[in-house]
């Protein structure tokens, strides 16, 4: 069984439902799960495109929070969970358990108040920025140079006090290192790779992989073919793996985790790997790891242990 740390299917949720479709989760995701054997998801709350015909990100985020919470109601294969608990008791009654996460918090302009508000909807992690540049932070798309804002590190303490986990997946190399300097507890990447397998700005250096061991958090690989490797032959489930194992050596695999990204609903372009083209594969990403020499309690914590810990216990 894993927990998929990063899971982009309410964007897909959202577009269906605006066009007149029900129960999304259950008929267009949960049969691919199912063979996966996923337990648990964190569904990202993601707005950074210009859709659904309006350009703010808050009514964009709106949107796609409105129909979420619309169809996780119809479907009562999942359940939305706050805690680790109530993960705990979705696991007994058969059902999928949700957390859900904002990835960017561009939605809430200069209003830190709006974080509460995301908090008490069941947003249990965040992103300071997608890819864009706002009033918090600036993204891996920007200029590396460009850092938090005053306003951001706020937002770093307005989470933290909440209990909601600070991700860094998107954010840019000075603001990483001005969010490990401002954090004051767990760092997450909830889905990126290693920069020294393949140099792109979404990965991590081997320092930023430290960093975030010394803080205590956890990194999800990515299984979109762009951050895996450069040359297509090489963009498999097996390079993947090595994604996992250099991160192992570097860290230590207690601070390995998956949050694979799965994006092939959203078009041409947006492929996983080939071997793990989307979640019904995953036990078959974990057998690769398991051929590679990795134990049964390393794997059980790649694949769900490590970042089950991140979330709070009540």
């Amino acid at each position: 069984m894993y927990f998929d740390a990063h899971a982009d299917i309410l964007y897909d949720v959202a577009r269906r439902r605006l066009a007149g479709e029900t129960r999304v989760l259950a008929r267009r995701h949960l049969d691919r799960l199912r063979r996966g054997g996923a337990e648990g998801l964190t569904l990202a709350i993601w707005t950074g495109g210009d859709f659904w015909g309006t350009p703010d990100p808050a009514r964009r985020t709106e949107i796609l929070l409105t129909q979420a919470l619309a169809d996780l109601a119809e479907c009562p294969e999942f359940r939305l969970v706050r805690s680790l608990p109530e993960a705990q008791t979705a696991c007994e009654a058969g059902q999928l358990y949700c957390f859900l996460s904002a990835e960017s918090l561009a939605s809430i302009g200069s209003d830190l108040s709006s974080i509460s508000r995301l908090y008490e909807a069941g947003v249990r992690s965040a992103m300071l920025t997608w890819n864009e540049k706002n009033l918090l932070a600036a993204g891996a798309g920007c200029d590396p140079g460009k850092g938090l804002t005053d306003l951001g590190r706020q937002a770093i303490r307005q989470m933290e006090s909440l209990g909601m986990l600070v991700d860094v997946s998107h954010l840019n190399c000075r603001g990483f290192w001005d969010v490990i300097d401002a954090a004051g507890g767990p760092v997450i990447a909830s889905h990126s790779n290693c920069r020294s397998l393949c140099d792109v700005p979404r990965n991590l250096t081997d320092s930023q992989l430290r960093a975030i061991r010394d803080t205590g958090g956890v990194v999800g690989v990515n299984s979109y073919h762009g951050f895996v490797h450069r040359d297509p032959d090489l963009q498999t489930a097996e390079t993947l793996a090595r994604h996992v194992l250099h991160m192992a050596e570097v860290m230590g695999p207690e601070h390995v985790g998956c949050g694979f990204d799965f994006c092939h609903f959203m078009g041409p372009g947006n492929e996983s790997v080939r071997g793990l083209e989307d979640a019904s594969l995953a036990e078959e990403f974990f057998r690769c790891l398991e051929r590679e020499g990795m134990s049964a309690a390393e794997l059980d914590g790649i694949a769900r242990g490590n970042f089950l810990r991140m979330q709070k216990a009540e």
